[in-house]
């Protein structure tokens, strides 16, 4: 009986191991490559409130994937966000319905961004990410949420 408990012990701890070295990540085929995103998924109302706010930095092809149950015209600001961010609207069949670029904002009244098309996933980058990986309207983002 103490071996069995001692198999299932280590099973359920490699589960959880596992568990969290899962790894979230976006691919953005831009029509010359493929691009790999990290990203922290915001699936609550809560994690979409918190978004970004308050981050000082972002590592170099990182973001926060906000993740809907359907499509619709999501808006976003930047209250309390410190560093620029691109926003990019992602439809539910993974193509780039927008691309925005928003500056930090630290006083009322704030920016909100539309996008121009609905989507179901908003990919959030460092500032410029798109321009620099020649990202636009109409590639094509591959999911990988673990």
């Amino acid at each position: 009986m103490k071996k069995i408990l001692l198999i299932l012990t280590f099973l359920l701890a490699l589960i959880a191991a596992n568990a969290c070295n899962s790894e979230e990540f976006v691919v953005i085929d831009n029509g010359n490559e493929k691009i790999k995103v990290n990203v922290e998924i915001a699936d609550t109302s809560e994690e979409r409130a918190a978004g970004l706010m308050s981050r000082e930095s972002l590592d170099e092809n990182s973001g926060m994937l906000f993740v809907y149950q359907w499509e619709d015209y999501y808006s976003f600001w930047m209250k309390n966000t410190l560093i620029p961010l691109d926003i990019i609207w992602v439809s539910g069949d993974g193509e780039i319905a927008d691309i925005k670029h928003a500056e930090p904002c630290t006083e009322d009244p704030c920016t909100s961004y539309k996008p121009v098309k609905p989507a179901k996933y908003v990919l959030e980058v460092n500032g410029n990410f798109t321009i620099k990986n020649s990202v636009s309207i109409g590639d094509i983002i591959a999911i990988n949420l673990n």
